[in-house]
């Protein structure tokens, strides 16, 4: 079987996994959240004034404050909204998944398996080489 049709193979496995059924319910369920939607549309028009109040000559500090702040509150608003939580988490595993399939086919090619960690927290007694 050639390389492409297996990739397909995995790309249809992977899309069948769970993780990946809960990501994308998570990121519909943020796409489709009202208030998740305004914020992000008031933080891009922030971020917009933010660039340009920088451009002015010379700038206003107070008001780059201010819009700093605002930018503050309404992440802190956005990532404590539980949607958020989910879509993080739900990333999360897919991002574990991924990596996880990833080290296989590496293991598959060199007959190693990748250091899943720091070495520098055991000393490199853990057998790991790098």
């Amino acid at each position: 079987m050639e390389i492409m049709e297996l990739a397909a193979q995995l790309g249809q496995a992977i899309k069948a996994d769970e993780r990946i059924a809960k990501m994308n319910e998570a990121r519909i369920a943020y796409e489709s959240d009202e208030e998740i939607q305004k914020l992000m549309l008031e933080y891009n028009a922030q971020q917009i004034a933010l660039a340009e109040e920088y451009k002015k000559d010379p700038v206003d500090q107070k008001i780059i404050e201010a819009i700093e702040n605002r930018l503050d509150e309404i992440v802190g608003k956005v990532t404590s909204n539980p949607i958020f939580a989910m879509v993080n988490e739900a990333q999360e595993a897919v991002n574990k998944l991924m990596n996880e399939v990833n080290a296989e086919i590496e293991f598959q090619i060199t007959g190693q398996r990748p250091c899943s960690h720091d070495c520098s927290s055991c000393g490199s007694d853990c057998g790991h080489h790098h």
